[in-house]
Order: C-alpha cells, then sequence, then structure tokens
C-alpha cells in the first residue's frame, strides 16, 4: 500500500507541476501579447480554467498528503477512544462529501453537453468541468489509501504531541 500511495501522490505532483507551468506560461504570452497591444481573445477563459484546475487537481494531492486544513493538535488531545471515533466520522463526512460532490459534478456534465466555452467554441465547457468528479473521486482514493495510518495514529497512546499528519507521512517515507 506504501508504494502505491507514494506513486499515486508523484502522480499528482506532476500533475500539479504540469498545471502550475502551463498557467505560468499561458500568463506570461497573455500579458507579453497585451502589453504589444494585441490581447489574445482566449487568454482570460483558460487562465480562469487553469486556476480551477490548479486548485481541484492541487486538493487530491494535498488529500494524498493529508496536508488538508484540519485541527490535529485538537483531536490529539482526546483520549484514544473519542479520538478514533471522531477521526471516523471525519473521515466518513470527507468522503461523502466528496462523493456527493463527484455525483453532482458528474450530473452537470449532462446539463453541459452542449455548451462550449465563449472564447474556444471548440471545446466543450463539459470537458473543462470534468475536473469536479475526476478529482473528488482522486480526493476519495487519497482519503481511503490513507485511512489505514489516520486510524492507527487515532488508537494510538500517544497522539498527543503528534499531528496525524506527521504521524502518516512517517508511516510513508
Amino acid at each position: 500500500m506504501a508504494a502505491f500511495r507514494k506513486t499515486y501522490e508523484k502522480i499528482l505532483e506532476w500533475l500539479v507541476i504540469v498545471l502550475m507551468v502551463a498557467m505560468a506560461v499561458e500568463v506570461t504570452v497573455g500579458v507579453v501579447f497585451r502589453s504589444i497591444g494585441a490581447s489574445l481573445v482566449w487568454y482570460d477563459e483558460v487562465a480562469s480554467i487553469l486556476l480551477a484546475w490548479l486548485t481541484f487537481y492541487g486538493s487530491a494531492y494535498a488529500a494524498a498528503k493529508r496536508s488538508h486544513i484540519t485541527c490535529p493538535e485538537l483531536v490529539a488531545m482526546m483520549p484514544p477512544g473519542p479520538r478514533l471515533l471522531v477521526t471516523i466520522l471525519v473521515e466518513a463526512l470527507v468522503i461523502g462529501f466528496f462523493a456527493l460532490l463527484g455525483w453532482i459534478g458528474w450530473e452537470v456534465l449532462d446539463v453541459l453537453a452542449t455548451d462550449t466555452l465563449v472564447s474556444l467554441p471548440s471545446i466543450p465547457v463539459s470537458w473543462v468541468q470534468s475536473v469536479i468528479p475526476i478529482s473528488s473521486a482522486l480526493i476519495i482514493v487519497a482519503e481511503l489509501i490513507t485511512l489505514p495510518e489516520a486510524l492507527a495514529w487515532a488508537r494510538a497512546e500517544h497522539a498527543e504531541g503528534a499531528t496525524a499528519e506527521s504521524a502518516i507521512h512517517e508511516a510513508a517515507h
């Protein structure tokens, strides 16, 4: 499982890097063209899409690293029993939320099937918006592959003073 997790993290890391480079290049090209008086009609729309994709896929990467915003110190101060219960509840809520988001995101793709981008009419909006169900699935996978370590941390007697993220990070590396 640790090898799969490392590979999964690397794939997401490279996806985020590619999106960051693409966005940096696209914004730089857009600024250069605008400064010479030849604005690109598609620049703003593509920059917005790249930012959204970077946000969603970056969230999947953060989930794989267990680096999302949490309150691990508060949970770490709990005794092992309640800590385990809270950890299970939080994981269930996160997975449930992203399952719902992915399902609704998938349903929306049908609604957007006939729409295209304003500045690039050859690109369907559904292709652009596919980031929602795809990243939701990626986040669920990330949660599931890190779940055993999170539960082990929650059961541990020595959790106070150590965060779940640090314990999981040590276990994965």
